[in-house]
């Protein structure tokens, strides 16, 4: 048996291609050789800029003998859990169900018909801080396999059924109410750390929904004071933009410093909503720093975007980032005292004898400032880069497209709305097959694996913003379009809602739904909102349907765990409402003044439809007419009007409370 993985498009498989174990992708290929000889397949998850993955790779699978005994007796199949979120899911639950935790990389033992037996996730080579070795494991696993096969699948059923209860579960109708949502901020607040900002201690994550959640609700205090606390730690790249993906201590000092796309698009957004709420400049200039960097480092040919930046560089976590005080100084000539300070660097350092830097300390002069970090970023790039992983994924990029649109509205930044018109034409040529079924996944132009529910519902929401930034019809009638292939394919017209994979995809041993909106908003959770907005657009009461019925399966669990539904509780709150539509029609001078008004705040429960004229293209412009040549702007709620206003003023009045 030889190694497979050679003709793979994900960079982690391909990392795996010249290792002595048989890999072989996740399929029915994988599936029927298990069948063939009789022996459970080992599934390892993981993704490219996990850093232990890549120990584990180093210490186990490199390894002949260790390679040998896994080859002996398992069928060894490698999952980006990326490209396959549906079979990572599924067994991440049932490992965090055998043993009480999960991670990556995640290491599972699985029947030839798909069921979990065992798993675990980093194993070391040799026993060590009460954990057993891998070659422990692959030996304890083939023996029970060989002499205990009843209670492996006497368990195996019962695990079965804990796999399904997603899918199971049945609407309320119990209506919602603010009252939920005010539970829900109650809740949040009992978890809030006031003394460094964030929910919980460490690790800490970036909680990017739940802020935008918060400051929907008129929150402040803690969603503005946790923006600020990242914004100023060592998670938030001062040098060259960009977040790490979580924080390892509970004040976002030192990272864990894998940079992905998501959390990046994410916290953009978040940061440019609570900018508009606050006026922060820090807030602002965040916004900025993010989404240049997302343009200058991740940014594919062709326009759409790479999926991550490594922890590692050299084989060593962080070392790209991080700084001694005479690295500093040695770079940095006069300016480096104030910098130093600034960075609250020191000689011990906070990071294996290095310093992550923070901006906690006195701040310096803007030009100093500046000057500073251009000549960090410069002697930074001749450092050797942390690896890249250039994979193209639909509901990542389509997180970056809706940042980048409503940043470069909202900032009067035409490149930021050309990178996204670009990224989304990318996507709606590239990543769909000949038939225009959207993709999951690509790299070099070379699209692959039918989509899920997060693909088409983050796809969505982005063309719906792209919409809203830009007035192109074109964006509008893609959302519908995918929002009814979504509708088609994903729905379950039995209990409501949707399911993650749809009716045509490979049968795994459970259809799950994707539900908890940790770390990125659940395919659920973003239909709701995109069909939402979709309806306030376009008046099609099957969208405001389907979005309820999301609401119905989580409505009532949701406040009670506000961390896990972040994107939910903000579907929550435009369907509680009020929400308006707003139409402006005129020229074009005049429409933009009066589109300020809207952007200029965050409204995340106002929809917003422009032209030069009426629209029959777009309903929410059909009939709205210039008044006396004049723009105008029509305020609606659930498609009841009001008369049309001219000036910033009183537009700015029908809006106080939206």
């Amino acid at each position: 048996m030889a190694n497979a993985l050679a003709h793979e498009t994900s960079p982690y498989l391909l990392q795996h291609r010249d290792n002595p174990v048989a890999w072989m992708p996740w399929g029915e290929e994988a599936l029927t050789r298990a069948r063939e000889r009789d022996v459970p397949l080992l599934v390892s998850i993981g993704y490219s800029a996990c850093h232990w993955c890549h120990v584990m790779e180093r210490e186990s699978f490199e390894d002949e003998a260790v390679a040998a005994l896994m080859n002996e007796h398992f069928v060894c199949v490698k999952v980006d859990r990326e490209e396959r979120p549906d079979v990572d899911a599924l067994y991440m639950e049932a490992v965090q169900a055998m043993t009480g935790h999960g991670g990556w990389p995640l290491n599972v033992f699985v029947t030839p018909d798909q069921v979990p037996f065992f798993g675990g996730t980093y194993f070391p080579p040799q026993p060590r801080m009460n954990m057993p070795s891998w070659p422990q494991v692959l030996q304890a696993v083939a023996d029970a396999w060989r002499d205990r096969r009843p209670e492996i699948e006497t368990q195996g059923a019962q695990l079965r059924e804990r796999l399904a209860a997603s899918a199971s579960l049945r609407p309320s109708d119990a209506p919602l109410s603010t009252a939920q949502l005010e539970q829900a901020v109650a809740a949040l607040r009992e978890s809030y750390d006031p003394r460094h900002g964030g929910w919980g201690g460490a690790p800490k994550f970036p909680s990017a929904s739940v802020i935008d959640f918060l400051l929907g609700q008129g929150e402040t205090e803690m969603s503005i004071a946790t923006l600020r606390a990242m914004a100023t730690g060592g998670m938030h790249d001062l040098v060259g933009g960009g977040f790490a993906r979580y924080s390892t201590d509970a004040t976002w000092t030192v990272p864990h410093f894998e940079k992905m796309l998501y959390d990046n698009a994410l916290l953009a957004r978040a940061y440019l909503h609570g900018w508009q709420v606050s006026g922060d400049d820090l807030l602002r200039r965040t916004v900025h720093d993010t989404l240049d960097w997302m343009l200058r480092e991740m940014r594919a040919p062709g326009g759409a975007f790479w999926s991550a930046l490594d922890a590692d560089s050299e084989g060593v976590e962080g070392r790209f980032y991080a700084w001694t005080v005479d690295q500093l100084r040695a770079a940095l000539g006069g300016d480096a005292e104030a910098a130093i300070a600034w960075f609250g660097a020191t000689h011990r350092g906070n990071f294996e004898g290095a310093n992550v830097l923070e901006a906690r300390g006195p701040e310096p002069p803007g030009d100093v400032r500046a000057r500073v970090l251009a000549r960090l970023l410069e002697v930074r790039a001749q450092r050797v880069r942390p690896g890249l992983d250039d994979k193209l994924l639909t509901s990542w990029n389509a997180l970056a497209i809706a940042a980048l649109a409503e940043a470069g509205a909202v900032l009067r930044r035409e490149d930021y709305l050309d990178a996204a018109r670009t990224a989304a034409e990318y996507l709606l040529r590239v990543h769909r097959d000949p038939g225009g079924r959207l993709l999951r996944t690509s790299k070099d132009a070379d699209a692959r694996l039918n989509a899920y529910l997060e693909d088409h519902a983050f796809l969505v929401e982005a063309l719906v913003v792209l919409y809203e930034a830009t007035w192109e019809p074109r964006w509008l009638h893609e959302a519908r379009e995918l929002a009814d292939a979504m509708v088609a394919r994903f729905a379950d017209e039995e209990n409501g809602g949707f399911f993650s994979t749809s009716s045509d995809h490979q049968e795994l041993v459970a259809r799950r739904r994707d539900l908890e909106d940790t770390p990125i908003p659940s395919g659920s959770s973003s239909a709701a909102v995109g069909l939402l907005r979709l309806y306030a657009l376009t008046g099609r009461a099957e969208y405001e349907e389907r979005a309820q019925s999301v609401l119905a399966l989580v409505h009532e669990i949701a406040p009670k765990h506000p961390a896990a539904f972040g994107h939910l509780l903000q579907a929550m709150a435009f369907a509680i409402g009020p929400t308006r539509e707003v139409a402006i029609v005129g020229p074009q001078t005049d429409a933009d003044a009066l589109a300020r008004v809207v952007r200029d705040t965050y409204r995340p429960r106002v929809v917003l439809a422009g032209g030069p004229a009426a629209n029959d293209a777009v309903p929410l412009l059909e009939g709205r007419t210039p008044v006396d040549g004049d723009a105008a702007a029509y305020v609606c709620e659930r498609f009841a009007c009001q008369r049309p206003v001219t000036g910033p003023v009183e537009l700015e009045r029908l809006l106080a409370d939206a």
